[in-house]
């Protein structure tokens, strides 16, 4: 199968998946690899195509169907998948830097203190920081383990964080500070995010008035008129 999927596929869209499922994480409730998920993408919407034929008059509407149901395959294993690890990662950023920064002002270094974190914190992000310590005593450097965690990791914040990390370190800048000018960013954007989350309460309160209780009202008030009538 695996040298039919490369025939119909090219290789950048083959490699495109495999970062994607990286990302997704070891702690994924359904694992595949590319190879895995592009056949059952082919099979299931062939499949689909066959049911629709025997058992559907209506024939133009197949292919669309066929197209709607294989976006909806990489949106629902894919798409979805990475937007809620990135919604959880993102959600541990603040508890594990703000560790990491107070673990590093009391002295130690970089290693150290990511080392001291990841024994504290519990997360998939705390799992992934072990992760790369563990390639450390393995004999890779702590840069690299870091640079090679952000393709492990489906968040822009938490990347940008990373990368700030490593050059910190790589230069010789103030690692403290820029610990903390990160962790008043990710606070700031929790601010963000409750406050946009408030903002939406006003639209959904008036959605649930418009179906639910404008049509109890005005049955409230033609029930007269209505028994009346009958």
């Amino acid at each position: 199968m695996q040298s039919i999927i490369r025939k119909i596929f090219r290789e950048k869209e083959i490699k495109n998946i495999d970062k994607k499922i990286i990302m997704l994480g070891q702690n994924r409730k359904i694992k595949f690899n590319s190879v895995e998920f592009m056949s059952a993408r082919i099979i299931t919407t062939i499949i689909l195509v066959i049911i629709m034929i025997i058992f559907s008059n209506n024939y133009y509407v197949i292919p669309f169907v066929a197209i709607i149901y294989y976006n909806l395959f990489y949106y629902i294993f894919i798409t979805n998948e990475l937007n809620k690890r990135t919604r959880k990662l993102e959600k541990e950023a603040l508890t594990f830097f703000e560790i990491l920064t107070l673990t590093l002002e009391s002295g130690r270094n970089l290693e150290n203190s990511i080392e001291i974190t990841v024994k504290n914190v519990d997360g998939e992000l705390s799992d992934e920081f072990a992760k790369s310590l563990m390639e450390v005593k393995y004999g890779k450097s702590l840069i690299e383990a870091l640079n090679d965690l952000k393709l492990r990791i489906p968040s822009d914040t938490i990347n940008n964080i990373i990368l700030n990390i490593t050059e910190t370190s790589m230069f010789g800048n103030s690692i403290v500070h820029s610990m903390n000018t990160q962790v008043d960013y990710l606070r700031e954007k929790e601010i963000m995010e409750i406050k946009a989350q408030i903002n939406k309460i006003p639209n959904k309160v008036s959605i649930i008035s418009v179906i639910f209780v404008v049509p109890l009202i005005l049955l409230i008030i033609l029930g007269p008129f209505i028994i009346d009538l009958l």
